[in-house]
Formats: C-alpha cells, sequence, structure tokens
C-alpha cells in the first residue's frame, strides 16, 4: 500500500488540455474513483499515473517517491502500479499461470520456480479461480477473464491498482455483482486503488471517494454523500443524480421556493438561489384542484420517476416507491420533504 499524490498535474496535446492542473492525493489503501463524462482527461489522468504518459507540468508521487514531473519520469515497470484495461489485454497464447505469472515482472527473475508457483496458485485462490490455472483465456467468460487481469495486476504486489473501466465488456446482469466480488478482493489485499469510470452508480457504491472531472479539471473529491448532496456547482449537481433546480431565495438559514421551504446546507447570507431538491425530495397526492399534472413516467422496479409540469410550466422529477405509482394525466399537489439542500447564489 502507498500513498498517491498528484500535484497540478498537467497533459496538453496540442493546444487541448487533456488534463488541466489536476491534484488529488489518495490514501494508503483508499478507494478512490475517477468520474465524469466521456472526454473529461480520466483515462488520460490513469495514464499519467501508469507512466505510459509524461506530465507537462506538475509532479507525482507514489509511496512517498517522485515518479513523474516536467521533463523527468520513471518508467511504468519501476512505478510498482498494477493496470487493468477495459479488454483486459490477456495473451492469447499463454495459460491463466503464464498470464499472471507475467504480472511479476523483474520478480520473476528473483524467485524460485517454486516461489513464482505459489504466487500465482495465492492469486488464483484470492480471484476466485482455483484450478482454472492451466485453461487459455479464450476458454474463460468474461467475468473469469477480468479475474485473470487483476491477478496478473496484483502479481507484483503493487502500491497502486489502476482500473480504466473494466467492467464495460461485462454483460449489464453480472455486472453489479462482479464489481461488488472485485472491489471485495481489492480492499481484502489492502492496495490503493483508482477506478475510472462514467457510471455514477459504479462510482457511488464502490468508492471510499469521487474525485468528479470535468475539461481536465477535478471540480470535487468527496465522500459519495457528499458529493450527492453537496455539490460544489449546478453541473456537479446534475452529473450525478437527477437534479431539480428551483428558483428561490435564502432567509434566515431557510431556501424558500414557490413549492415550499427547505433548511439550506450553506445559507451564505441571504438573496436569490437556485435550490437543488433531489426528486426523492418531492413527494405527490392526488388532487383534482391542483394545476400541477403528472406528463411523464419511468417504472424502475424498486422506484418510479414522475415528471411533473407546474403550473407555470416549470418542470420537476419525483422518485417514490414503485407503490406510489401516480397515471400519466393526473393532476397532482406536491409537497416538500428533508433537506437541508444545497443553494447556489
Amino acid at each position: 500500500m502507498a500513498t498517491l499524490h498528484l500535484q497540478h498535474l498537467t497533459k496538453r496535446f496540442g493546444a487541448v488540455a487533456a488534463v488541466d492542473d489536476a491534484s488529488l492525493t489518495v490514501a494508503s489503501g483508499e478507494f478512490v474513483a475517477l468520474l465524469g463524462p466521456s472526454g473529461c482527461g480520466k483515462t488520460t489522468l490513469l495514464r499519467l499515473i501508469a507512466g505510459f504518459e509524461a506530465p507537462d507540468a506538475g509532479t507525482l508521487h507514489i509511496g512517498g517517491q517522485e515518479v513523474a514531473a516536467a521533463g523527468r519520469a520513471l518508467p511504468p515497470e519501476r512505478r510498482r502500479v498494477g493496470m487493468v484495461f477495459q479488454d483486459y489485454a490477456l495473451f492469447p497464447h499463454l495459460t491463466v499461470q503464464e498470464n499472471i505469472a507475467f504480472g511479476l515482472g523483474e520478480r520473476r527473475r528473483r524467485r524460485s520456480r517454486h516461489e513464482r508457483a505459489a504466487r500465482v496458485e495465492a492469486l488464483l485462490e484470492l480471484v476466485g479461480l482455483p484450478g482454472l490455472g492451466a485453461r487459455y483465456p479464450h476458454e474463460l467468460s468474461g467475468g473469469q477473464q477480468q479475474r485473470v487481469a487483476l491477478a496478473r495486476a496484483l502479481a507484483p504486489e503493487p502500491a497502486v491498482v489502476c482500473l480504466d473501466e473494466p467492467w464495460s465488456a461485462i454483460d449489464p446482469m453480472l455486472r453489479a455483482s462482479m464489481r461488488a466480488e472485485l472491489a471485495e478482493i481489492l480492499r481484502g489485499a489492502g492496495t490503493t486503488v483508482l477506478l475510472v469510470t462514467h457510471d455514477q452508480e459504479e462510482a457511488l457504491t464502490l468508492a471510499d471517494r469521487v474525485a468528479l472531472m470535468r475539461d481536465g479539471r477535478i471540480v470535487q473529491a468527496a465522500a459519495p454523500e457528499r458529493l450527492y448532496h453537496e455539490p460544489v456547482d449546478p453541473w456537479s449537481a446534475a452529473f450525478v443524480g437527477t437534479a431539480n433546480f428551483l428558483e428561490g431565495h435564502v432567509a434566515d438559514g431557510r431556501a424558500v421556493t414557490a413549492l415550499g421551504e427547505l433548511a439550506a446546507r450553506s445559507p451564505n447570507g441571504g438573496g436569490a438561489c437556485s435550490v437543488l431538491v433531489r426528486p426523492e425530495l418531492v413527494h405527490l397526492a392526488p388532487d383534482e384542484t391542483a394545476d400541477a399534472v403528472v406528463v411523464r413516467r419511468e417504472f424502475h422496479g424498486h422506484d418510479v420517476l414522475h415528471r411533473v409540469r407546474l403550473g407555470d410550466g416549470t418542470e420537476v422529477w419525483s422518485q417514490r416507491p414503485s407503490d406510489e405509482v401516480v397515471p400519466l394525466g393526473a393532476h397532482v399537489r406536491i409537497r416538500l420533504d428533508g433537506g437541508p439542500v444545497a443553494v447556489f447564489h
């Protein structure tokens, strides 16, 4: 395990800053997800950490050792960084055992054949593939290949493991269970983990902290709960989860909107503001005298989303348990519940 420390990292491709002044510290043994839309710089940042790209500015330290700065960088094999790619990148002509042993790198030469075999068997046990060492990658399922790729990354006992959207090739029906299992394996190994993903559910459910990226910059790094409830700006609020923004003002620590009042997380004095109201705070009650109308409905099994058009034309989302379905076209009365909420002046 080791601490990963990025300070003002920048990487340009021509006039484009793929990574722009990014700073982040990942504690030893911590699981951090890099979350953001396609093209925001997540994978480039991962490649800078692994040593596949060199920074134009800034510094990168792993375990207290400087491994990259402008004009100088340690090669990938000397950084103690394990990589798991989207396509697993297994050697098709090597067996599972040989693929994992390849991950030992220079350590292969310093270990006896017995030590290498024992390390491979221990890793096969760790990732839940005992007895499959003699098979070839094409004889395994996608999930099993992913486990082999993880075992190969863990083979040299890396300081940091980087995962580049590792579940994108897994069948959606298996993805949730697979990512939970692999996250458990990584936590059991005690390694520092950096996961790249554009899937907000994946980031929020797996990571200790989430670093949200936009246009090459890390705009917020926080625990999933804080990222969801206390976003730094409206863009972040809209990217992480579903967001309603209501015009209002702050008075006496309360966010006042046309639909009701809620406690404000950061009052910041009074004045006009935009109030973030998550859909789960919006309750609906059928009322034929009300001027709000349900204009859209999305049933998700465990819950249902209603799109409600207010009398002034404003539309808001309401998320309710699946046994609280309201028919399309129904007139409803709206009540806001819970809080406090984020406000943006």
